[in-house]
């Protein structure tokens, strides 16, 4: 153990000969603890946020999306399953039918997607798992539908409403004169089951057989919208959505999850990033108080100082004094306020103390990686208060004394 640590330990443990002095250097390590539990509990909160916010996403979004590049639709050819077969790191496959539509129920109109399905799509995503009344679509009954619950608000249509049906509709192609008695094609359908998820994802779809959506469409027996594929835990989404691009060339789009969720993931990394900086400007702000209390320290030990440099200790080393002790200041409060963080967190992931909604508790999730950074962050802004505080000494100051 070193001279200068060997006497920063005892002075740290210490009580000094002014009682305001003590009470500053509590003050200062409650800030510590307090700002590193903040810190800490902030992470987490945005990490278990962000877990929660990717598992809706599992709900509407493939692992990967193979699209047309131009136009709304390709063929689905024996070249196109020979790729897929071929790679095996894709584990389901669904084919998909998707376009803008209008619907009509009881006098009421909305906007919205018809998203034809076939029988592997709730093996893709997790679609079945967001159904909150009623059931998933059974491919063996014709003219069934799900729908988004803010649609269903939205229309005042119920599950299992044997009455009226939803009517969907979508423009005939072509140009010139258009009857107005005949413009659309249309199909109606009974709604059996009501999902739920994102907002944009409620208010999106209406989910049919992908026999029926063709049938609306006039899309040909192999027209398709998108491919939505679901790979296995092994696969990376990035090389094997490049491998894909490659195989398929040019004239197909294809894109990860965190692609056609660009914007999504983006807004909560760099909330979770901002949220970062201003609790380390509250961290900041507390370790103040540390640089203020190695001050005070160093004027309350002014006579002690001088003996130890009349007994031939350097003036770095006694800078290193206090460099030692606001460092384990700011150390010992981190540890303390990590093990409260960690207790907090820990607590709220068993007992839901904080809720969200009635149902849903706030999501936390306890990682190391948000432990290194609370520790990582502490420190370095404690070792660097401590080297501000002690650079206040100096020859003259020690001999004055």
């Amino acid at each position: 153990m070193s001279f200068s640590f060997y006497i920063a330990k005892r002075y740290l443990f210490s009580k000094t000969s002014t009682n305001a002095i003590n009470i500053i250097t509590i003050i200062a390590s409650f800030g510590v603890v307090v700002s590193s539990i903040a810190l800490f509990v902030i992470l987490s909160g945005f990490s278990g946020l962000r877990t929660f916010s990717y598992s809706l996403l599992d709900v509407s979004e493939p692992d990967i999306k193979i699209s047309a590049a131009i136009g709304k639709s390709f063929y689905f050819t024996d070249a196109i399953q020979t790729i897929l077969d071929s790679n095996p790191t894709i584990e389901e496959v669904s084919k998909v039918i998707e376009e803008r539509v209008f619907l009509e129920y009881n006098g009421k109109n909305e906007i919205s997607y018809i998203k034809g399905v076939d029988q592997n799509y709730n093996k893709v995503t997790q679609i079945d798992s967001a159904i909150v009344v009623g059931n998933w679509l059974d491919f063996q009954f014709v003219n069934t539908a799900v729908l988004g619950r803010t649609i269903s608000n939205k229309l005042s249509v119920g599950v299992y409403n044997f009455g009226e049906a939803l009517q969907i509709m979508i423009p005939k192609p072509g140009t010139g004169f258009i009857n107005p008695q005949n413009a659309f094609y249309k199909t109606k359908v009974q709604i059996v089951g009501l999902y739920t998820g994102t907002e944009d994802f409620e208010n999106k779809y209406v989910f049919t057989t992908l026999d029926q959506a063709k049938n609306l469409l006039r899309f040909e027996g192999n027209q398709l919208s998108s491919i939505e594929l679901k790979l296995t835990s092994e696969g990376n989404p990035d090389e094997i959505a490049s491998a894909l691009q490659k195989q398929l060339g040019d004239q197909f789009r294809i894109q990860t999850k965190a692609q056609l969720n660009a914007v999504f993931y983006k807004v909560i990394n760099t909330e979770n990033f901002v949220s970062y900086l201003i609790f380390t400007l509250i961290a900041i702000v507390a370790l103040f108080n540390v640089i203020g209390a190695i001050i005070m320290m160093i004027i309350d030990k002014k006579s002690n100082l001088k003996t130890l440099f009349n007994l031939g200790a350097t003036l770095k080393e006694v800078k290193s004094i206090f460099v030692y002790q606001g460092f384990l200041l700011s150390f010992l409060g981190m540890m303390l306020g990590l093990l409260l963080g960690v207790i907090l967190v820990i607590l709220q992931q068993k007992y839901s103390l904080f809720m969200i909604t009635d149902t849903i508790p706030y999501p936390v999730e306890l990682r190391f990686s948000n432990i290194l950074i609370v520790f990582v962050t502490i420190t370095i802004l404690g070792f660097v208060a401590a080297k501000i505080a002690s650079s206040r000494l100096s020859k003259v100051f020690i001999k004055k004394a």
